[in-house]
């Protein structure tokens, strides 16, 4: 089973950004440890800070992948090319937050993506990365 993870805006900061909402730990270091935790997955791991970088990548692994989970960041409250980017691709996406964005501020309650994916996980800190790879594997 291939699998990528893209992570949108800010996620490179991982590990010292907000460490209260988004936990100490970078996500090469969480990365890492997830390709122990289902060794017999093929891991993708790409990251930008630009929307259409973003774009351009769902593209890439959207018709041959088996799966993408998709941290899109702040452009998931915003973006509507990268919603069109997910209903555009065969490759199912599970939308993914490490915060529970209902727990945040309002603007953070509404996601462009949600509709367009196969599922939405939310809350679970970087937990909820291997809660989406569960999900693909079921």
């Amino acid at each position: 089973m291939k699998i990528a993870i893209i992570n949108g805006p800010n996620l490179n900061l991982l590990g010292t950004r907000e460490v209260s909402t988004y936990g100490q730990t970078n996500f090469e270091t969480y990365f890492s440890d997830l390709k122990k935790m289902f060794p017999a997955v093929e891991f993708e791991y790409y990251q930008s800070n630009v929307e259409g970088e973003l774009i351009n990548k769902l593209h890439q692994v959207g018709f041959s992948f088996d799966g993408i989970i998709l941290n899109a960041g702040g452009y998931t409250h915003t973006s509507v090319a990268l919603a069109d980017a997910v209903a555009a691709i065969q490759t199912p996406v599970i939308e993914v937050h490490i915060s529970n964005i209902f727990a945040r501020e309002d603007f953070r309650h509404v996601s462009f993506l949600g509709a367009k994916c196969k599922g939405s996980i939310s809350g679970f800190g970087l937990k909820s990365y291997e809660l989406a790879v569960k999900s693909f594997l079921d």
